[in-house]
């Protein structure tokens, strides 16, 4: 019970009630997304694989006469709802300073299982530092599920994909780097992971000594102030266990956001975490 309460971040937030904040954050992002789309050159709905759900839309920046830096987006949805097509709400600052923002769809549960998530999003990156050889390297930001995601692509022994990423940063927010409490959760109802899955697929456990070319990538992991103790509690470790493995590791407690707004806020130029 306790730990149904700690992985519910709907119950967290203190301004809406925990029956309307999650269509409150769906209606939030896909209304961002809208305009975003309206007012960047994209490119919707771009294979990386061969699988259904493995899709991408690139949101350009507004001066491609110069090579850019490419933003890719994981979203959140604890791994089965939400997809790429809500997921273009903080293009409009980024793309306005020069950034590709990249959206990036997977299958969600019960269609997507964990290993291949976490594969399909891995081949996404590969996709992109093939396609864009020539960017200024790629930036990964992860909400939730989506960081987890993205401490996962941080983990990737690239050499059976053929490219080395060059992953310049990471921003993961509000994420879960632990899946061991998540099997004692209503959450695994859709996931249905054993403990072998889990433990294989928890970025806390897949660190890896920071190679000079990691060395060289900041990572910002990201909580808001009314995210559970359990998911501030995962952040804190989590960052302070990459720092130990040598990472260049930043945290960032931000005030006054919960679960939802800390990553609804992308889409405004003068929030703290659009600014960094």
């Amino acid at each position: 019970q306790a730990l149904e309460e700690q992985y519910s971040p709907s119950r967290w937030s203190r301004r809406l009630h925990r029956d309307t904040i999650v269509q409150a954050h769906l209606e939030a992002t896909a209304a961002g997304t809208r305009r975003a789309r309206a007012g960047a050159q994209t490119a919707l709905h771009v294979p990386y694989g061969a699988g259904d759900g493995e899709r991408m839309d690139v949101y350009f920046p507004t001066d491609r006469s110069e090579t850019f830096p490419l933003l890719v987006y994981i979203h959140g949805g604890y791994w089965q709802c939400l997809s790429k097509d809500e997921s273009g709400f903080a293009a409009p600052p980024l793309v306005s300073r020069g950034v590709a923002l990249v959206a990036v769809g997977y299958d969600t549960a019960p269609k997507g299982h964990m290993d291949a998530m976490v594969l399909q999003v891995r081949r996404s990156i590969a996709f992109l530092a093939q396609r864009y050889s020539g960017s200024r390297g790629i930036y990964l930001c992860g909400h939730s599920a989506g960081a987890h995601l993205a401490g996962m692509v941080l983990s990737t022994d690239w050499t059976e994909y053929g490219v080395v990423p060059d992953i310049k940063g990471a921003v993961l927010v509000s994420g879960v780097y632990d899946l061991e409490p998540i099997l004692h959760t209503y959450v695994n109802d859709a996931l249905n992971m054993n403990r072998e899955v889990a433990q294989r697929n928890s970025p806390m456990l897949c660190i890896t000594p920071a190679v000079p070319a990691a060395a060289a990538c900041e990572v910002l992991v990201a909580v808001a102030q009314h995210d559970s103790p359990e998911f501030r509690r995962q952040s804190q470790e989590y960052g302070q266990a990459l720092r130990a493995a040598g990472w260049s590791v930043s945290l960032l407690d931000l005030a006054s956001v919960d679960h939802f707004d800390i990553i609804e806020k992308l889409s405004e130029d003068s929030y703290v975490l659009t600014q960094v």
